[in-house]
């Protein structure tokens, strides 16, 4: 249980740091004026592959 609970709060973290990112480097408003792309969803994505990639990764360390 602890294991997932230092997943989620990691996962939770990179997600806080990259929208902090995002908002003083100006790219949300960059991303939305050039391409359309909307922060929100991009983060919404990378948080969507974040914990699938580290679920999996997760699931396999106990048989490796």
């Amino acid at each position: 249980m602890m294991r997932i609970l230092l997943l989620v709060a990691t996962n939770v973290a990179v997600m806080v740091l990259l929208s902090i990112v995002f908002k003083l480097l100006g790219l949300d408003r960059a991303l939305v004026s050039s391409s359309g792309l909307n922060l929100t969803s991009l983060l919404g994505f990378s948080l969507i592959m974040g914990f699938g990639g580290a679920f999996i990764s997760l699931l396999m360390s106990k048989w490796i």
